[in-house]
C-alpha cells in the first residue's frame, strides 16, 4: 500500500491507513457508478469525501503500475496544481494506492467536503431569467481557467460546484484527475465551453 499525505492534514494519517476497512464499513454514498464516492464526518469535526476508483482490468493494472499515474495519484497533484494557480478546488488530503501481487489494484482519493455548495448541473435545465449574474460569473470564471492554462477534460455540469453569497459567486472545480495544464487557445476554450450544455452527463 503506498500513502501520500498533505502535511496539514498528516494528523489523519492513522485513519487514513486503515482506509480499505472505513470505506467498506462506513460513510454515505454520494455517488455510486463506474467510481464510488463516500462522505465521512471524522470525530474532529471535518467531513471528508473518499473516491474509490473502479477497479482497473488487468491490462491497465499493468499500465498504472508501470507507465502511467493512477487516477488518485493525478486528482491529488491536479488539485494541489489548481489551488496553487488561485482556484478553488475541494482540498486534497490524501492518496492511497493498494497493490496485489505487485500491481495496482485499488486507489482512493481523500479531499475535504465542500459544505454549503450546489452543483451547476442544478441551473442546467433552469431558466436564463433570474441568473443572469450567475452565467455571466461562470463565464469569466472559464475563461480565467483557460487564461491560466488549465484545460478540464471532463468540463460538464456535474463538476463545478457553487457556492452562492448574496449573489457573489466561487466556483469550485472537482472531479479534476484528466487534466492538461497548457496554453488554450480562444476556440478551444470556447468549445469546452459549450461542452457543459451538450448534455448533463457527470464524468465521474
Amino acid at each position: 500500500m503506498k500513502i501520500v499525505i498533505n502535511s496539514k492534514y498528516e494528523y489523519l494519517r492513522d485513519w487514513v491507513e486503515k482506509i480499505t476497512f472505513h470505506f467498506d464499513n462506513g460513510g454515505e454514498i454520494l455517488h455510486n457508478k463506474r467510481n464510488i464516492i463516500k462522505v465521512f464526518s471524522l470525530e474532529n469535526g471535518i467531513s471528508i469525501n473518499v473516491k474509490k476508483f473502479h477497479k482497473p482490468h488487468f491490462f491497465n493494472r499493468i499500465i498504472y503500475t508501470f507507465f502511467r499515474k493512477s487516477k488518485a495519484f493525478r486528482s491529488y497533484c491536479n488539485t494541489l496544481y489548481i489551488a496553487g494557480k488561485g482556484f478553488d478546488t475541494a482540498e486534497s488530503i490524501a492518496y492511497v494506492e493498494v497493490y496485489e501481487k505487485g500491481l495496482l489494484s485499488d486507489s482512493y482519493y481523500i479531499s475535504l467536503h465542500c459544505r454549503g455548495v450546489k452543483e451547476m448541473r442544478e441551473y442546467y435545465w433552469g431558466p436564463l431569467a433570474g441568473n443572469e449574474g450567475l452565467i455571466d460569473a461562470f463565464a469569466h470564471y472559464s475563461a480565467a481557467l483557460h487564461d491560466a492554462g488549465i484545460y478540464h477534460l471532463d468540463y460538464s455540469p456535474g463538476n463545478v460546484l457553487i457556492r452562492d453569497d448574496a449573489g457573489k459567486y466561487t466556483f469550485i472545480l472537482v472531479d479534476v484527475n484528466r487534466m492538461k495544464f497548457m496554453a488554450v487557445s480562444s476556440d478551444r476554450g470556447y468549445r469546452n465551453f459549450a461542452r457543459l450544455f451538450e448534455n448533463d452527463d457527470i464524468y465521474i
